[in-house]
């Protein structure tokens, strides 16, 4: 399924894009003065290959598993965690899902790989949480190519029930440590400069995450020019099912939204395994964590949001829906500039 799906990734709509460009430079208003607002519907565009945007049903597809490189002391809490804010997902007891009721999103939270099972959570389970990176590989590749292939799957499925726009969230008690472990690889930049104190860690703590992560970097020996073996040596199933995630958005023409770090970390190794994908991703906001520029630039992508969070979940993906719907609307609904006989703007050179 994976590279059937690399296979079927095809460029974005360019002149869809170029009638969208259009529709907005002949609305009333100072030309591209809604910045990236402009620019995201846009390239929705060129995902859906018309001008005539539709967002239509929004979801949020939250990946849940647990790491066992918490076994070497770089988390504050413990992998029970990830299983209670995974229920808490459903309850509308997460900041995440009070930001889905508030904006009209579906929200699904999926148990890709808990150490444990939870009676409501759905369950896509590869496996009870990766290996300790510190000792032994994360996963093994069979194990990646197979979460990469669930969040393909998933998205497949969402596309039947009429979603035209998915966030990306994930939950999983050491995913800071994983992210950090494969920016560090892909981007060859050392450890120290991509690794941030998570949810809290103390400065002895994250001087051990460091320690931890360039210690695995060095056992394994990850091979930057494949996605797939960083991935399984130093990953976790969360990220490999976004990885997946991005895939199958491009694939079904679904734009997907990059949240903070950990997502974008999953996009980079989407669009490492098909560079073509990269057009069919919007970034949302820029994570606090030392890391978040860094991916997002070399993503290429710009992010619309800059309020310093780093929670997770899903939450900066799910604050972009409302700015891209105000977007949509003044895009569909304001007067052209021959409506209101407006003299019409031109670019200044």
């Amino acid at each position: 399924m994976l590279q059937q799906t690399i296979n079927n990734i095809k460029p974005v709509d360019r002149e869809a894009m170029e009638l969208s460009w259009a529709r907005w430079d002949s609305i009333a208003k100072p030309l591209r003065s809604l910045g990236l607002l402009e620019e995201h519907i846009v390239q929705i565009a060129g995902i859906q290959r018309t001008p005539k945007v539709d967002l239509k049903k929004k979801g949020l597809v939250i990946m849940c598993a647990d790491n066992g490189v918490v076994a070497e002391g770089v988390t504050q809490s413990g992998q029970e965690v990830t299983a209670i804010v995974a229920e808490n997902f459903l309850d509308v007891r997460s900041c995440a899902a009070i930001m889905c009721r508030d904006t009209g999103t579906d929200i699904f939270p999926i148990d890709i790989g808990m150490a444990v099972d939870t009676p409501r959570v759905e369950k896509r389970k590869i496996a009870y949480g990766t290996k300790n990176m510190a000792r032994e590989w994360a996963m093994t590749r069979e194990e990646a190519i197979r979460a990469v292939e669930t969040g393909i799957q998933y998205v497949h499925e969402l596309k039947e029930r009429g979603y035209g726009i998915l966030a990306t969230g994930e939950m999983g008690i050491g995913n800071t440590t994983t992210s950090s472990a494969i920016t560090a690889v892909l981007l060859d930049i050392d450890p120290e400069r991509v690794t941030g104190r998570g949810a809290g860690l103390s400065t002895e703590g994250l001087n051990r995450k460091v320690a931890v992560i360039k210690e695995a970097i060095a056992l394994h020996r990850p091979d930057r020019n494949d996605p797939l073996d960083v991935l399984a040596k130093v990953g976790g199933f969360d990220i490999a099912g976004l990885t997946g995630v991005f895939l199958g958005g491009a694939a079904d023409r679904i734009p997907v939204v990059v949240d903070g770090f950990i997502s974008a970390v999953a996009a980079l190794l989407a669009v490492r395994l098909c560079p073509a994908a990269a057009d069919y991703i919007l970034a949302s906001h820029v994570s606090k964590e030392p890391a978040g520029t860094l991916v997002l630039d070399a993503l290429g992508k710009k992010a619309g949001i800059t309020c310093g969070m780093c929670l997770g979940e899903g939450t900066g993906a799910i604050a972009l829906f409302p700015l891209l719907e105000m977007g949509l609307h003044i895009y569909r609904e304001m007067a052209t500039f021959d409506e209101t006989e407006i003299e019409e703007y031109v670019p200044l050179h």
